[in-house]
Order: C-alpha cells, then sequence, then structure tokens
C-alpha cells in the first residue's frame, strides 16, 4: 500500500492494538484518541462496545453492523457508532482511517502498561 499519512502523522507514537497487520498512530488528548490506521491484512472485529467513535474512511472497504445494521463504506464513507451500541465488523487489507475515540484510554501507545486488548467488556 502506498504511505497513506504523511511524515508528521507517522511521527506519532504506535498505538498498542492486537491486530495482525494493523499499523495505528496514536494522537493522544485529555478527553480523546484519535487514530491513524492502515490495515495490511483482512481483520475480523468480534462484537463489542465501547464510548462513541467517528470514522472517516480514506481508503479501502470495511464491512461494519451497528446496532444489528449492517454497512459497507468506502473510501469517503464516514460512520458513528453511540457510546454502548455493540457492532462488529471486517477489515479488508488495504482499508485505512481515521477515528476519533470519545475515550481518552481507549488504547495506549506501544510500550506503555498495561497493553490494551481489541475491546473492552460489552456495556449492559
Amino acid at each position: 500500500m502506498n504511505q497513506v499519512f504523511p511524515e508528521p502523522i507517522r511521527n506519532l507514537p504506535r498505538a498498542d492494538i492486537p491486530l495482525d497487520g494493523l499499523t495505528a498512530y496514536l494522537s493522544q488528548s485529555d478527553t480523546h484518541q484519535i487514530l491513524f490506521m492502515e490495515f495490511q491484512k483482512d481483520a475480523d472485529l468480534p462484537e463489542h462496545s465501547h464510548a462513541a467513535q467517528l470514522g472517516i474512511v480514506l481508503e479501502g472497504r470495511i464491512e461494519l453492523v451497528i446496532g444489528g445494521e449492517k454497512r459497507c463504506l468506502l473510501k469517503g464513507d464516514r460512520y458513528f457508532i453511540p457510546e454502548g451500541v455493540k457492532h462488529s465488523g471486517r477489515i479488508y487489507a488495504g482499508y485505512a482511517d481515521v477515528t476519533f475515540f470519545d475515550d481518552p484510554k481507549r488504547y495506549s501507545a506501544k510500550g506503555q502498561n498495561p497493553p490494551p486488548t481489541l475491546s473492552r467488556p460489552m456495556q449492559d
């Protein structure tokens, strides 16, 4: 895949996300996180929920099931997952996006403790 993100983004800390083939750059705030993600391999996301999430597709394709509704998103599309809504998905190799998490502790930078898990426990 061509480099999607310019050098200032690639110089951000890498997020510690346990998905094979994912490179994710983490922009950290006291109130939220923004991730710049590139997938070199297909990835399945198990159903889970967490704080609100907004994504903008830059390249490739992702299939999301949000609150039971399946959507296929392509370059230029965006999605919103409200807080606590269960969702799952399939990401295809070549996918890249910018994702906002309304949670400053969703992921940590590589090398920080404790290592994160892909999904936090489902909320009731």
